[in-house]
């Protein structure tokens, strides 16, 4: 099959986004198919003009894959944005509809805003292109933690307590926290990869935590702080994956420590009593049905000492890097990373 990788995009998880591509677009070169990475922000604007306007000679010659490191750091959209010869106000880069048009099938592997929100996939649909993963309705829902967690308390997942603030200006910020009492997680609720998520455990923290999360987004989510171990479960075709413990060597599960192999020790299965493990994968399930997602996701999950779990996050675009997680829930019933990414491209192309 002809499959463009759609990656990049300009939300903080961007070089993410690369190496779950880049993995992705090799593996399915391995089985057999034309693929060809593409960053949806930049396009093909590096091209020659004969390849821009006739995109589908890149499946024919497919662009070597270079390899994608990682250095720990959140992207410079700035630079990213000022560096685009494609002066234009759409997300699309040059080129990218028209590829994508030529494909059997987009395989996103975009995280975060404007990719894993919905709307490259509303787009995507209003133009009759094929691709992976979940719907524009659920991806929408899933990517704002606080819609999720108001469509699935009510089926019964527990979730931790919290308080939504939609449209913060500055001058909220000291009402805000003055209704806010420490310890508890301030958050911007649609961001990914722990970026916009600060752990507050002193009163006196709360206000500039308050502010921090306002360079991100205008919208506020204040959790009520559980305390216990992280585990991570992902929902392959309907059915629960083994879970994952996530227990990093220093400091929490953030930015640098999600992606640089080595920094946090991911145990599957997870270390946790069978009733534990059974609640954990029922959670899951039900997130994933409750919001329509389809294919795969991934959620996030605190286990307290007393063995209560609650659900933090979904995840319908889950990484696909050296060091992610669903597939190593994968592999653990029997499913390579290149059968997984096959298998994912297969189930989009049922309808």
């Amino acid at each position: 099959m002809k499959i463009v990788v759609l990656a990049g995009g300009l939300s903080t998880e961007r070089n993410i986004s690369f190496l779950s591509g880049t993995k992705i677009c090799r593996a399915l070169r391995e089985k057999g198919h034309q693929a060809v990475l593409v960053d949806l922000f930049l396009g093909l604007e590096d091209l020659d003009e004969e390849t821009i306007q006739h995109p589908g000679v890149l499946f024919e010659h497919l662009p070597e894959l270079k390899d994608i490191t990682f250095d720990g750091k959140a992207p410079d959209l700035k630079a990213v944005r000022a560096g685009r010869k494609y002066k234009s106000k759409s997300l699309f880069g040059r080129g990218v509809i028209e590829i994508c048009s030529e494909a059997d099938i987009v395989f996103i592997a975009l995280h975060g805003l404007n990719g894993e929100d919905g709307r490259v996939q509303a787009a995507f649909d209003m133009m009759g292109i094929r691709y992976t993963g979940s719907g524009y309705l659920g991806a929408a829902m899933a990517m704002d933690k606080m819609v999720t967690k108001q469509m699935v308390r009510p089926q019964g997942v527990r979730t931790p307590d919290w308080a939504s603030y939609r449209g913060v200006k500055e001058e909220d910020i000291p009402g805000i926290a003055a209704k806010t009492k420490a310890p508890v997680v301030i958050k911007t609720p649609t961001g990914g990869s722990t970026l916009g998520v600060y752990i507050v455990k002193d009163q006196k923290e709360v206000e500039p935590a308050l502010r921090e999360v306002l360079q991100y987004s205008d919208d506020i989510l204040v959790e009520q702080y559980i305390e216990g171990k992280e585990f991570t479960c992902g929902v392959l075709l309907g059915k629960a994956l083994p879970n994952v413990e996530i227990a990093p060597k220093q400091g929490g599960y953030d930015y640098s420590n999600k992606y640089v192999a080595g920094a946090t020790e991911e145990i599957c299965p997870g270390r946790c009593s069978d009733k534990v493990r059974a609640e954990i994968g029922e959670m899951a399930v039900k997130v994933h049905e409750t919001l329509g997602l389809r294919t795969y996701s991934r959620s996030d999950f605190m286990v307290t000492e007393d063995d209560m779990v609650y659900f933090l996050e979904v995840n319908t675009l889950p990484g696909m890097t050296p060091t992610s997680l669903v597939p190593q829930e994968a592999e653990k019933v029997g499913i390579s990373y290149a059968d997984l990414c096959e298998l994912i491209v297969k189930d989009a192309m049922k309808d």
